[in-house]
């Protein structure tokens, strides 16, 4: 039996200010030991200070009191399950990368997953290098480190400041972005006019290849919006049949 708690260092690392560096720290919040054990081998290789929890309700705590660059939680947990878990913690505005970790294969079942705060889902039974490679790309993402002045971009109406993590709209912060959103919101700022397709937004936030599955940005899409309001999310256009951008010099989507 695995313990009920366990430690494991590894060797992906994050950038501090100043240039320091440490282990990236990830949570698992995953009741079978098996996917934690298929796990921990590939961890071991790639270089991250983490923890398992089994339990839901612990994990909740555990994810609250850590401080945590990813949280990896299975989607039917004892204690709590992930969907409450994750809705719990985006409801208190922790921002921390979510990945969920699902049997549940059909549509529906990941758009809730998604809607209720999570960047990502993978669907067991899964490839740990399939895993990896998203745990990669939060790192790559968290980890490009640029002069601040070329990280906060200004617009007619918004404000975003990347290294802060700060979003503004007429001079009002906009609150309770998740990592995913912030970073769609950012990039559509800084490419005024420009459609982009799904793929390429997939491409440019998630950071890899998501086998096709174009209703991730979608959701995210759906979320920002609904978190922007009314006014500034007139700004964010639907180009039918191509896919999204932003432009303030208009208000209504294309047809």
């Amino acid at each position: 039996m695995l313990p009920f708690l366990y430690s494991f260092i590894l060797k992906i690392r994050v950038v501090l200010a100043g240039g320091r560096e440490r282990e990236m720290k990830i949570l698992v919040i995953e009741d079978n030991e098996s996917v934690c054990s298929m796990l921990n081998m590939f961890f071991i290789k790639e270089g991250i200070e983490g923890e398992f929890v089994h339990d839901g309700l612990e994990g909740y705590q555990s994810a609250k009191s850590g401080n945590w660059d990813l949280l990896i939680i299975d989607w039917m947990l004892p204690g709590m399950d992930g969907v409450t878990l994750c809705r719990k913690l985006r409801e208190e505005e922790h921002s921390v990368p979510i990945i969920m970790l699902t049997a549940k294969d059909s549509e529906s079942d990941q758009v809730i997953g998604l809607e209720m705060g999570a960047d990502d889902y993978v669907t067991k039974p899964f490839s740990p290098i399939a895993l990896m490679a998203r745990i990669k790309a939060v790192a790559r993402r968290y980890n490009k480190q640029e002069p601040r002045q070329k990280n906060i971009v200004t617009t007619k109406h918004f404000k975003v400041d990347k290294d802060a993590r700060e979003a503004y709209f007429k001079g009002q912060s906009i609150n309770n972005l998740t990592p995913k959103e912030f970073d769609l919101l950012y990039h559509f700022l800084t490419h005024p006019r420009q459609v982009f397709t799904r793929e390429q937004l997939l491409e440019s936030i998630w950071g890899y290849q998501f086998y096709g599955d174009e209703r991730t940005v979608d959701v995210h899409m759906k979320r920002l919006r609904k978190k922007l309001g009314p006014e500034a999310q007139n700004f964010l256009h639907t180009v039918w049949g191509v896919g999204y951008k932003f432009d303030e010099s208009v208000k209504h989507d294309e047809t």
